[in-house]
């Protein structure tokens, strides 16, 4: 076992060393990046100017020694482009950017040595280094990418095909000369397939091309399809509308015969549809043997009339449409009839729904008439509320002396219940004059006192009246009711209208 452990501890020490000179590698670049401030990306169109800032964050216990600003095409090998040293000249090594490429000021520094591009063109895309060289730490950089941009030419149109079996290009869409590449999409609801296409441009642009293929079918023709073009110098997608072309030969029917044309029937038409891309040139109508059109046939564009229904037209009129793509034929066979086939007559459904509607309309009606009836009863009767106040009661002075005029009350002796009871009576009950519609001397038709029919009480005016079809109170005598009890002392009306007591 130990052994085994002496012979893997070599392997082990390798293993440390090298994550140890990895881990220093790292600490130093990220320290480095940290030290040497830069703009991660900068944009730019041809013919502007750019600037590319650069800046030294953290001198302390660091002396900086010189500036070189270094270039890095994609393609291509690195080259010095500006170069700072504190005891001479900024100076400027050939390259292609040579005469274009200057420090931002006049006197630079060290510390924020940052450079300026003029009249900048598309090939000066690319990796820019502001590399420091100091001491004791060594060689320090920032790194800048410069992207150009170039807004692109952006078209597309549809493609006429002809309707068939295989795919084919039906539309294209291209986005030309831009930087970097535009990103191109499809949008319809036709079945392709898109493919993608890059090549580059002048100066550094990309030329993107799409195109759309499917196998083309009549069903087709004109759905909408549209190219989106989606690049960073747009403020949003640039879309093209377009509808497909297909083109196919003409599709063929014939409407019109309604399986009842008889002997006699008059106007009645075949006419011609067809769809087709590119249209018809020529609609023409001939029978299927070949004869001559009957005498009551009219021919009109892609219109067929008969006059006149007779056994003439009882053959295979054919319809022959042409385009460019191609002829199709449709035909149809008139059967004449000796008589006109019955006309269908509506459906159970709809008289049962027609005889509900009746019903229901008449019970509305119904209802209507009776409510109007019964409203109209009421108002005639007088059952709702008074339309005029009753004037308010009087005192009867004709009554009041006939009262006192009549025979006195019994003594006290024969009656002691009722004399205690009316013994708070201190003056006579004052009578309501019940009889106030009508005069006080005046007898009525059959010649009896007024006294005799009215009685006098306190109770509601519907009492009052003997004839009125309501229930007199049980102290009122009539000559229907019998008298079976027992007559109490003659009281004047005058004095009191409540009965005499009764002893159990």
């Amino acid at each position: 076992m130990a052994v085994h452990d002496a012979r893997n501890w070599p392997d082990c020490t390798k293993m440390i060393g090298l994550l140890l000179m990895v881990a220093s590698i790292l600490t130093q670049q990220g320290t480095s990046g940290q030290r040497v401030k830069t703009e991660p990306e900068v944009l730019s169109y041809p013919g502007q100017t750019v600037n590319l800032r650069c800046a030294f964050t953290d001198v302390s216990g660091t002396q900086l020694t010189m500036v070189t600003w270094i270039y890095e095409p994609k393609d291509g090998d690195r080259v010095n482009i500006a170069v700072l040293h504190p005891n001479f000249d900024p100076n400027y090594p050939e390259s292609p950017l040579q005469g274009r490429v200057s420090f931002t000021n006049s006197s630079p520094d060290l510390k924020t040595p940052s450079i300026q591009i003029t009249d900048v063109r598309m090939t000066d895309e690319g990796k820019y280094i502001c590399e420091y060289a100091t001491y004791p730490r060594g060689n320090e950089q920032g790194i800048t990418f410069l992207i150009m941009l170039a807004k692109p030419q952006n078209s597309a149109t549809a493609v006429s095909v002809v309707a068939g079996t295989k795919p084919v290009v039906v539309a294209r869409c291209e986005s030309a000369d831009g930087r970097p590449a535009a990103k191109l999409k499809w949008v319809t609801t036709a079945n392709g397939n898109e493919t993608l296409a890059e090549k580059p441009g002048a100066e550094n642009t990309v030329t993107v091309t799409s195109e759309y293929r499917m196998i083309p079918t009549a069903a087709d023709n004109g759905k909408d399809i549209s190219c989106v073009v989606n690049h960073r110098t747009q403020v949003k997608d640039e879309s093209f509308q377009m509808k497909l072309a297909i083109q196919y030969p003409p599709q063929v029917r014939i409407v019109g015969y309604d399986n009842n044309w008889y002997v006699g029937r008059t106007n009645v038409m075949l006419t011609c549809e067809a769809a087709a891309n590119p249209p018809p040139f020529s609609v023409n109508w001939k029978t299927m043997s070949g004869m001559e059109m009957p005498e009551t046939v009219q021919l009109k564009d892609n219109v067929l009339k008969v006059l006149k229904v007779d056994e003439s037209v009882n053959t295979t009129f054919v319809c022959e449409v042409a385009n460019r793509i191609g002829t199709t034929k449709e035909q149809v066979t008139v059967l004449v009839r000796g008589t006109r086939l019955p006309e269908k007559g509506p459906t159970t459904g709809t008289i049962i729904g027609a005889i509900i509607g009746v019903i229901v309309l008449l019970a509305i009606i119904g209802t209507s008439i009776a409510m109007y009836r019964k409203h109209k009863i009421n108002k005639l009767n007088g059952d709702g509320p008074p339309k005029y106040k009753p004037p308010p009661p009087k005192k009867n002075n004709n009554t009041a002396n006939r009262a006192v005029n009549s025979n006195p009350a019994p003594a006290a002796e024969a009656r002691p219940l009722q004399n205690q009871y009316y013994s708070t009576q201190t003056a006579p009950e004052p009578v309501t004059n019940l009889d106030a519609y009508h005069d006080d001397d005046d007898d009525d038709e059959a010649g009896v006192p007024v006294d005799d029919l009215h009685y006098y009480s306190a109770a509601p005016s519907g009492w009052d009246d003997p004839e009125n079809s309501e229930v007199p109170p049980p102290y009122v005598h009539t000559d229907r009711e019998p008298r079976d009890y027992h007559p109490a002392t003659d009281i004047s009306r005058g004095d009191s209208f409540v009965s005499p007591a009764m002893f159990v």
